[in-house]
């Protein structure tokens, strides 16, 4: 059986999640609390596969480093759209001049490039990634079963800010409405903040209606 656990890191109120099954883990956008990431893992207790990224901004990034360097088997997988984010920091946001009081975040680049509506299969876990851009060029969503995680783009009774380079509103409503919302109602939407909802209660959301 699939099962989800959550870290809310300390920047930007940033969720990590851990997609699991009885034999390995995949690792949804790492972000600034390494030592709880890497406890989380370990409570768990099995082997992670993966980091899959929704997207390259700075705070869904952080923890890489750490996780590849205490599992250095772990492969990243990423938008091929957003890979050089990964060690730019203007583009990845935190080389801007608002966050001069963080250091600049730099990741060695990514293993994978996600292939749209590829099913995967690491570890005995199946998902498909879903181009949802808009928040950022490279936004992807990841189907799992009945789980949906939306990274920035869609969250509980709002929808990603789209003033970021980038960023694209039409873009953003045509892909949730096209390929999120296609999904039944009852599946459960993970966001990249905040907590977690329904496709069917998010078919009223006042920003989608």
């Amino acid at each position: 059986m699939l099962k989800v656990r959550c870290v809310r890191n300390k920047i930007a109120s940033e969720n990590t999640y851990f997609v699991f099954n009885e034999r390995a883990i995949l690792i949804i956008d790492p972000g600034s609390d390494k030592d709880a990431l890497l406890k989380m893992v370990k409570k768990i207790g099995k082997e992670p596969l993966a980091i899959l990224l929704t997207h390259t901004h700075y705070d869904h990034i952080m923890g890489i480093s750490a996780l590849c360097h205490a599992y250095p088997k772990l492969s990243v997988y990423v938008s091929k759209n957003e890979a050089s984010w990964l060690y730019t920091p203007q583009m990845n946001l935190s080389g801007l001049f608002r966050h001069q009081d963080m250091e600049d975040v730099v990741i060695d680049k990514a293993d994978e490039f996600f292939t749209e509506d590829k099913e995967y299969n690491l570890g005995g876990i199946t998902f498909q990634a879903i181009s949802t851009s808009g928040h950022s060029i490279g936004g992807m969503s990841f189907v799992f079963n009945k789980f949906l995680f939306t990274g920035d783009a869609l969250f509980k009774g709002t929808i990603g800010r789209v003033d970021l380079p980038t960023g694209d509103l039409d873009q953003l409503v045509t892909n949730i409405k096209q390929k999120l919302f296609i999904l039944p109602d009852e599946f459960n939407i993970f966001p990249g903040h905040g907590k977690d909802t329904t496709i069917g209660a998010e078919k009223s959301n006042p920003f989608l209606t």
